[in-house]
């Protein structure tokens, strides 16, 4: 227990380091493409690190860490103005961040937002928002107040992993989301499980009853994507169509110097 204790803590200085020399950590993108077209229209801003002693750490676990240890602000911020600066030039309709509960909950989040696109150029109904869903219905006054300021200056709100918690049909209502992104869970057993085929298209028709995008990701195989096309996804997402890209391959792709493989995906970040 104190050696896992002692790792922890040298991790902790470790992601704090990084974080201040901006070096080791690398915002990647993985592309979005339409349904039908397949075309692509968007990407979504990850972060990865490239820690020089261990190798590649796990998002789940340094992102999990950030915010035990009160370094996910930065975390968010980094991948926030990356995000803005890079992408922000791209010829697409969408950038997407992930945003924790805990940015959310601070008072100046959308302040500081706003300047961000300000000082990078980009308009802000390019930038897109993802929450979870414990994120909105838990969130706090602040939460809520930061997200309404966002969405009043044209930022995008998505409710990531939808069908996992308490997603209902009186929540897309009241949230005002632009878009929800149904979980890998249910998009995994497409064509295998006939109560997940249920859900999913229960999930596109409801929030589309209600005007609401939907996105499916962690789409992997061919029986996946005709399903969800043939039940009217919006946009898809997955290493079928590719994993995340550097910065410098989404440059070429959009660009037009690289082509889509039908399965295997675009070359790994």
């Amino acid at each position: 227990m104190s050696q896992a204790v002692r790792q922890r803590r040298e991790l902790e200085i470790d992601l704090s380091r990084a974080l201040k020399s901006g070096t080791e950590l690398e915002v990647v993108f993985q592309p979005l493409f339409t349904a039908g077209e397949l075309a692509l229209s968007g990407v979504e801003a990850l972060v990865r690190w490239h820690h020089p002693r261990v190798g590649a750490v796990s998002p789940y676990t340094f992102i999990a860490l950030a915010e035990e240890c009160g370094l996910i602000n930065q975390l968010g911020d980094l991948v926030l103005r990356r995000a803005c600066m890079v992408a922000g030039g791209w010829d697409l309709e969408t950038v997407s961040v992930n945003v924790s509960a805990i940015q959310l909950r601070q008072a100046d989040f959308a302040e500081r937002v706003m300047a961000l696109l300000d000082e990078t150029g980009m308009q802000p109904h390019r930038l897109e928002i993802e929450v979870t869903e414990s994120t909105l219905i838990g969130g706090s006054e602040t939460s809520a107040r930061n997200l309404s300021a966002l969405r009043a200056a044209g930022v995008k709100v998505a409710l990531d992993d939808f069908g996992t918690g308490y997603s209902s049909l009186s929540y897309l209502l009241r949230l005002e989301v632009d878009r929800i992104k149904i979980d890998r869970s249910f998009v995994r057993h497409i064509g295998e499980s006939a109560q997940s085929d249920s859900i999913v298209r229960a999930i596109v028709t409801m929030a589309h009853a209600v005007g609401v995008a939907v996105t499916a990701e962690g789409v992997e195989s061919e029986e996946q994507k005709n399903f969800l096309v043939a039940v009217g996804c919006d946009h898809l997402q997955g290493y079928l169509l590719s994993q995340p890209q550097s910065a410098l391959r989404m440059v070429e792709l959009i660009a037009g110097k690289a082509s889509r493989p039908a399965k295997s995906g675009f070359e790994a970040a």
